[in-house]
Order: C-alpha cells, then sequence, then structure tokens
C-alpha cells in the first residue's frame, strides 16, 4: 500500500494534519467500521462471548506478526503499567535486587519499577544524557535482575540502542525490558533480533488503534519462574471452566493476563493491525525518517529551537520543538487545524505512514506565525 493510498483510509486529512500519533494514532475507516460491528453484535447477539474473544485472539495474533512472536509469548493487556507491573511482581529480588532505569522512560513504568522497592528492588536511574549502550554497560552490576529502556523516548523522540543495551544485560546475567508504546507501528521490530526478554506496546499510537490493550511478549526462555499475583479468569488454562477453587496458570504468556479484556478495544487493535500487516515496515520507515529529517532541517533554518535529535541515527518518529509555553503553541495551532502533542517544555509533532509534506508545511508554518507572534 503507498502513503497516498494509506492516508485516503484516514478521514482527518480531509480537514487537519494530524501529527499527534505519539499521543493517539489517527481514526481509519477500518476502525470505524470494526467499531460497528462490536456495537452491531452487542445490540443484535446480546453476549456473543466467543466472538468476542476471537477478535481478542485477532489482535494477540497481529500483534504477534508485527513484532516476530509466537502469539503463546504474547499477553493481552490493559495497558504498558500492567505489563510492567506482571514482570516485576514474577522476579526474585532477594539475591539481585537491582533494577536499572533512565530518566528518559515513561513515568508510569518507572513507577511500576520504584513500587518494587517494597519487596526488595533497588532502582537505579540513569541521566537523561546517559542513553548510549556504555552508559548502561557501566552501570549494569553482578546484582542487577532486570535492565529497562524504552525503544523510542516519549520526549524527545531519541531512539535508544536497545540491542546493545540488551547485550551488555545479557552478559552479566540481567534482563531486558522495552517499552516500545512511542514506536511499534513505524519503528520495525524483531523481538529475537532486538534480543529482548519482555516487551510491551499498546494500541492506541502507532498501531492504530483504541486505548485499553495492550501487549506484553515474554521470550519463552526467559519466562519469570514466579507466577504472578495479579490474576483473572483471562489467565487460567480455561477461562470458561469456572471453578473458583482452581488457580490453574495458562501456559505461556497467557498466565501474565487478568479479568475481562477490554473487547470494544480489541476490536479497534485488530482493526489498525490488520492495516498495518498490509504495509512493509522498511517502507514505512523509511518515509518516516525522510518526513523527520525534511522537518528537523527546515525547522532547524528557522531557528525553532528542538529537543529532539538531529543525528538520523537518533531519531525516531517524532520531531520535538522546545517552548515556554507549550500547551499555548499546541492551542495555537490546534485553531489552525494542526494536531500536534505538548509534553512539558516541548511540542512534540510525530509522524507516520499517512503523513506527507503538505502536513510538515502547515505545521511549519503555525510554528513560525506563533513565533513571530508571541516567541518561542
Amino acid at each position: 500500500m503507498t502513503p497516498e493510498a494509506f492516508r485516503a483510509q484516514f478521514p482527518v486529512f480531509r480537514e487537519k494534519a494530524h501529527l499527534c500519533s505519539c499521543s493517539q494514532g489517527a481514526l481509519s475507516l477500518r476502525v470505524q467500521e470494526a467499531l460497528s460491528a462490536f456495537t452491531a453484535s452487542w445490540q443484535h447477539a446480546g453476549a456473543p462471548w466467543g466472538e468476542w474473544m476471537g477478535e481478542v485472539e485477532r489482535a494477540r495474533t497481529g500483534f504477534a506478526r508485527l513484532v516476530g512472536a509466537d502469539p503463546e509469548e504474547v499477553a493481552v493487556v490493559s495497558c504498558a503499567s500492567e505489563g510492567a507491573y506482571q514482570i516485576a511482581s514474577t522476579l526474585d529480588f532477594s539475591q539481585r535486587p537491582g533494577i536499572l532505569t533512565t530518566d528518559l522512560e515513561f513515568p508510569s513504568v518507572a513507577h511500576v519499577w520504584l513500587g518494587a522497592a517494597r519487596r526488595g528492588a533497588r532502582v537505579d536511574f540513569l541521566p537523561a544524557g546517559a542513553a548510549a549502550a556504555g552508559d548502561y554497560a557501566l552501570s549494569i552490576g553482578q546484582d542487577t535482575a532486570l535492565v529497562s529502556a524504552p525503544l523510542v523516548a516519549y520526549g524527545s523522540g531519541l531512539r535508544l540502542p536497545v540491542r546493545e543495551i540488551g547485550e551488555a544485560a545479557h552478559a552479566l546475567g540481567a534482563k531486558l525490558f522495552v517499552d516500545a508504546y512511542q514506536g511499534a507501528g513505524v519503528v520495525p521490530v524483531d523481538v529475537a533480533a532486538l534480543g529482548c526478554d519482555y516487551f510491551v506496546a499498546g494500541s492506541l499510537k502507532y498501531l492504530l488503534g483504541a486505548p485499553g490493550i495492550a501487549f506484553l511478549y515474554v521470550k519463552g526462555a526467559s519466562m519469570p519462574q514466579g507466577l504472578p499475583p495479579y490474576s483473572g479468569w483471562f489467565g487460567r488454562e480455561d477461562p470458561f471452566s469456572f471453578t473458583p477453587r482452581v488457580l490453574d496458570y495458562a501456559q505461556g504468556a497467557r498466565r501474565f493476563q487478568g479479568g475481562t479484556p477490554a473487547i470494544p478495544a480489541a476490536y479497534a487493535a485488530a482493526a489498525g493491525l490488520s492495516l498495518l500487516g498490509e504495509l512493509d515496515p522498511q517502507e514505512v520507515f523509511a518515509h518516516v525518517l525522510a518526513l523527520g529529517a525534511s522537518l528537523t532541517d527546515a525547522l532547524r533554518e528557522d531557528g525553532v529551537p528542538l529537543a529532539s535529535p538531529v543525528e538520523a541515527a537518533l531519531r525516531g518518529p517524532q520531531v520535538a520543538v522546545r517552548a515556554r509555553d507549550a500547551e499555548g503553541l499546541s492551542s495555537f495551532l490546534k485553531e489552525r487545524g494542526v494536531l500536534v502533542s505538548p509534553r512539558g517544555s516541548a511540542v512534540r509533532i510525530s509522524l507516520h505512514y499517512y503523513n506527507t509534506e503538505e502536513d510538515l508545511r502547515r505545521v511549519r508554518e503555525g510554528i513560525l506565525e506563533y513565533s513571530r507572534a508571541v516567541g518561542l
């Protein structure tokens, strides 16, 4: 599918420049149809659980295919925080208490690691400027149990060398956890080649689905020995056996599942993943990198301060502009039909296969207009 054909699937572009996929991906016709199918099934069949769970399995399989995993290595969870908690809750920190993370981590994941301190974990943070594989290697110790690194930093769009970080972790017997929420769907991923033990991503951003569902990959050989204290009926061998006195954990990653999944979100996730399944991941990433380079160069020529990396090798699917009033700049652009995502002191301009040079022209002109009127 060409970028033009892909873009035609998203009605928002008839009026607006959707450049906020780092917060919420654009709504496609296919996802609209899927959500309509859910409401129709609810209305006409009452409680068609077989059909609904079929969509959950479609979503699981679509995600597994996207990242090169076996579906049995993928748990369907509600969010990245739940996925991180399920891993932290099953690790034994008595002999290896260390968790190494970074100030670049999305807070809700870092908060899970901090919460593990109640079970004996010690959490060490690398500063934001120490994101190279060597920085991690120097900080991993013999007592480090888990190393956590985002695939792409949520604030700046920095792409971390997670494969090399994983090699450094494994050399000392530690496991690697990767939060890929800000990259999966645009940055090509093969979990085997990446060398991660745990990998989490949600549907609502670059995977083009809706809030309420995420996916946790657990490498078969890295399955924790402990069993998760948080559980639910969809973490059982047979959820529909209804046996309150038997706690039979499912084999594989499904043991990390909890209660009833968000069925509408599963419909949307399966639809969004089916769209991505028709694309060549390398072509998607090349398209996004080219747009990112074009926008980065243009904004630098304009003298606009950037919070994102200049080097292409370090850049993910977003360009971040520094602003004294990020919310004000975001609102100014929104009034002109340009949708971006403010975060802290930066405005994030995120790119997907559906974006074009025309979108970049609109956001660039809006930023310059705001800069002349208010200043950055």
